[in-house]
């Protein structure tokens, strides 16, 4: 789904689309939130390259939204 037709979705249904990740060779939408559901969406493998601390940040927000 491209990233107009997500966001018209996303504002019918569920308010605000932040897109945070764009594939750069194809500029697919990879990551995205929706605040007002408090919903944050990934798909693609950080590890891949360069390093296994790449998602470290996501996973530090996944804990700061279980804490509140």
């Amino acid at each position: 789904m491209d990233g107009e037709s997500l966001e018209k979705v996303a504002q019918k249904n569920f308010g605000k689309l932040d897109i945070s990740h764009v594939h750069l060779s194809d500029g697919t939408i990879e990551g995205f939130s929706l605040p007002d559901a408090n919903v944050t969406a990934i798909q693609y493998h950080p590890e891949a390259s360069p390093g296994p601390h790449d998602a470290d940040y996501l996973f530090k927000e996944f804990y700061a939204c279980l804490k509140n």
